[in-house]
């Protein structure tokens, strides 16, 4: 009888106890990077209790307010990007493309890749899928050609599309055929109107011709950097010039051959708003346009705002920005975070990408007259040894996270806390913010009548899941 007595009071000490712990607590993930690389995207368990009164600064997200669809974040595989990545050997290739467009626990989920339409300036050597010897020209584009990019391209999207099979893949051209131009040269002049209609033909060409390979082109920009003909390969292509061409030709040739791929204007500087806006302004070319495409090496990121309220059917993204070698950690990333990563989704751009994916220790390969010679990639590949550098983790802090399909949602802003929030399509909440002071700052993030807080320090970058 003593015995079951002792039994009952301890039964009774066990439920007491259960009954003194605490309830289970909802959890929240920041993945933190810091300036001074102490740490890269390592991740730190938050609580996450109802909302109260706080003095910290105040981050509220409203998920009633949405905004533009994400189609992801990524970087521009560049023809030297692929030569580098192709001629890994075959395990560390596979390690490195798993790491950069899965979706694991140390993946970063890259979601869009930019690629050029023949050549850029960033490969061994300007070309087109159409060269012909000077004084030749062929307008039915008998001679038309990707062999050029299946010797590493192709064959590393085919590996891309493995573990990615979604990801989105934009072309864009940096010049046409130089026998199509008025100065039959790879580098600068402008497309000769009798070649206009020949020109859209061989960018259905482009598409056609990807598609077989078993890639497909998402969407197609008319022309990188139209106002700037000094980078080899490069053109000139003005607004009236491009929005003729599109009407007139691209518009209808896409339309001819049943292709879906986007046709997505400007691709230049924010300094010319006016630019897309005078093109979108003509209704006739118009009726054939997704959207524009920017850059950031001049003017304000707003500007993309400008370009969405004139014309706020069309869609906006941000395809390029580099980063120069041999690479400022703190100050690229905080200036590409600020402006980019949150600046330009704050500002409607469905995408962010960087310019570009990798290179070798020496910024190799890059054309001659005009090609850049410090363009750091987000990877610096030296045979089979790779180096994570700054854009790396610029796109990673968002990549990772914010998933296409994406919308983004209403945040404010408080003093020294520039953020984006964003609602993935598993309903998940991501807030993207950093620390612009130049200490510490205690924040808390408020989100459908919940909060959570966090230390976040100088400078540093956080991506918070909710």
């Amino acid at each position: 009888m003593r015995s079951l007595h002792i039994l009952s009071l301890f039964f009774l000490f066990i439920l007491a106890s259960c009954a003194d712990e605490p309830k289970e607590t909802a959890q929240a993930n920041l993945w933190l990077t810091t300036l001074d690389q102490k740490s890269l995207l390592e991740r730190r368990a938050l609580e996450v209790g109802e909302a109260k009164d706080s003095l910290e600064a105040s981050i509220t997200i409203d998920t009633s307010q949405t905004f533009q669809e994400i189609d992801g974040f990524g970087y521009t595989l560049t023809g030297g990007s692929a030569l580098h990545i192709h001629k890994m050997i075959d395990s560390a290739r596979t390690a490195l493309l798993q790491e950069l467009f899965g979706t694991g626990e140390n993946e970063i989920g890259v979601s869009y890749l930019r690629l050029s339409v023949g050549a850029s300036d960033l490969n061994e050597a300007p070309f087109s899928y159409n060269d012909l010897p000077e004084g030749e020209t062929d307008v039915n584009l008998e001679n038309f050609s990707l062999a050029n990019d299946t010797v590493h391209v192709v064959p590393v999207l085919k590996e891309i599309l493995e573990i990615a099979p979604e990801i989105k893949i934009m072309g864009s051209p940096w010049s046409p055929p130089a026998w199509m131009k008025d100065n039959k040269d790879t580098r600068g002049g402008s497309l000769l109107e009798e070649y206009y209609p020949v020109y859209a033909s061989y960018l259905v060409k482009y598409v056609q011709t990807m598609a077989e390979n078993g890639i497909t082109i998402d969407a197609i920009t008319v022309q990188n950097e139209p106002l700037h003909p000094g980078n080899n390969p490069s053109l000139l292509m003005l607004a009236e010039d491009q929005a003729d061409f599109i009407k007139n030709h691209l518009g209808p040739a896409f339309e001819k051959n049943n292709i879906a791929t986007k046709i997505i204007i400007y691709d230049h500087n924010a300094d010319r708003p006016d630019y897309p806006i005078s093109i979108l302004d003509d209704p006739e070319a118009a009726q054939y346009i997704d959207g524009s495409a920017f850059h950031l090496y001049g003017g304000e990121i707003e500007a993309l705002s400008e370009v969405h309220e004139a014309h706020p059917d069309k869609n906006l993204y941000f395809t390029e920005q580099w980063v120069g070698a041999p690479g400022d950690f703190a100050k690229e990333m905080t200036w590409h975070t600020e402006n980019l990563i949150i600046g330009a989704t704050r500002n409607w751009s469905r995408n962010v990408l960087e310019w570009n994916l990798a290179a070798d220790e020496n910024q190799d390969p890059h054309t001659d007259r005009g090609g850049c010679d410090r363009c750091l990639g987000a990877l610096t590949i030296t045979g089979d040894k790779v180096t994570r550098e700054p854009a790396y983790y610029i796109i990673a802090q968002a990549s990772k996270f914010v998933r296409p399909g994406s919308v983004r949602i209403d945040s404010n802003l408080p003093g020294n806390l520039p953020n984006v929030a964003f609602l993935t399509p598993e309903g998940k909440i991501v807030l993207i913010v950093q620390n612009k002071a130049k200490t510490e700052t205690s924040v808390t993030v408020k989100f459908d009548n919940k909060q959570t807080s966090f230390q976040l320090p100088a400078g540093a970058v956080g991506t918070l899941v909710l």
